[in-house]
């Protein structure tokens, strides 16, 4: 489930040297807008799963039957100078179960702003070598119940994260690139006074545990720069938390780990600004504390010069 609660992964390479920097970008790529560019996107997401770890115990979700949610995020993303770049996005979530009698939630989950910098970009041989930072901030906007997991649409906590952000960007189109983050998690009020955790506390507000973030990518683009491919890799691994006890549901405070795979492409109709697609698959390999899901996403951008 923590997946869940994180921004989806999508992934962006650089350009060639002689092909404006125009692309949509994450807050864990390496894609810097130009001054004055701005791009929208609109992006859709359907994950499943009909199986959970119970700790690092995988087993049957038969209660609920398979678990659907699907997600709908709006972005953007600008150039507030050649260096420094401002990426916004406030996802809408629902989610619903295929069996039980548990009824699923929707809303407008989380606000997350990120300020991206550019640092270093530095001829190494055949490409350039990379590095930048990404600091963001999320806070809850919608009205959910965070404890009603695993129908929840959100942690229920605001968040702030620091990334490194590394790559080699090599003249014929290949990059590779790595992505760090260290993730500060407050607290979640619950609509309860009770909980277990390793033992009885009598609050209605739950720690969400902090956790580290990694990204991975190694990309390729062709077709003029105007398609790009690349296969990815996620983990996300709580530094606190306890395990899901036995037939019971999970909670925010719920150690999670997950670790997943995926395939990202995006296509545009033309090499500089204007519309883009997106298209990308996720999958699950193995987690603690969480759905074993598997998500795809559709998505379109568009990209103009603002000032």
């Amino acid at each position: 489930m923590r997946k869940f609660y994180c921004a989806i992964v999508l992934m962006a390479i650089l350009y060639l040297n002689h092909i404006p920097q125009t692309r949509a970008q994450m807050p864990f790529d390496e894609i810097m807008m130009p001054k004055g560019e701005i791009c929208f996107a609109g992006i859709y997401e359907n994950g499943k799963w009909n199986q959970y770890w119970e700790g690092d115990y995988l087993r049957e979700n038969a209660n609920i039957g398979t678990l659907t949610r699907q997600m709908f995020m709006p972005m953007v993303a600008m150039g507030l100078t050649k260096k420094i770049n401002i990426i916004a996005s406030l996802p809408y979530i629902s989610t619903e179960a295929s069996g039980g009698t548990q009824v699923g939630q929707s809303g407008i989950q989380d606000l997350n702003v990120s300020m991206k910098v550019d640092w270093l970009q530095h001829r190494v041989g055949s490409g350039r070598i990379l590095f930048l930072t990404n600091t963001h901030f999320s806070t809850p906007v919608g009205t959910y119940l965070s404890d009603y997991m695993p129908f929840s649409i959100g942690a229920g906590a605001p968040e702030v994260g620091v990334r490194g952000i590394g790559g080699y960007k090599m003249d014929n189109g290949l990059v590779f690139r790595m992505a760090a983050a260290y993730l500060w998690r407050g607290q979640t009020e619950i609509e309860r006074d009770y909980y277990y955790k390793n033992g009885s506390v009598y609050s209605t507000f739950m720690n969400v545990p902090n956790a580290l973030n990694i990204h991975g990518a190694i990309g390729y683009c062709t077709l003029e720069n105007r398609l790009r491919l690349e296969a990815t890799y996620m983990s996300l691994n709580c530094l606190s938390g306890d395990d899901i006890r036995a037939y019971n549901r999970p909670q925010p405070t719920n150690k999670m780990e997950v670790s997943q795979i995926g395939f990202w492409t995006q296509y545009y109709i033309k090499a500089d600004r204007g519309f883009g697609a997106i298209a990308y698959l996720n999958h699950t390999i193995t987690g603690r504390n969480m759905g074993k899901a598997t998500a795809i996403g559709l998505g379109l951008t568009y990209q103009f010069k603002a000032y």
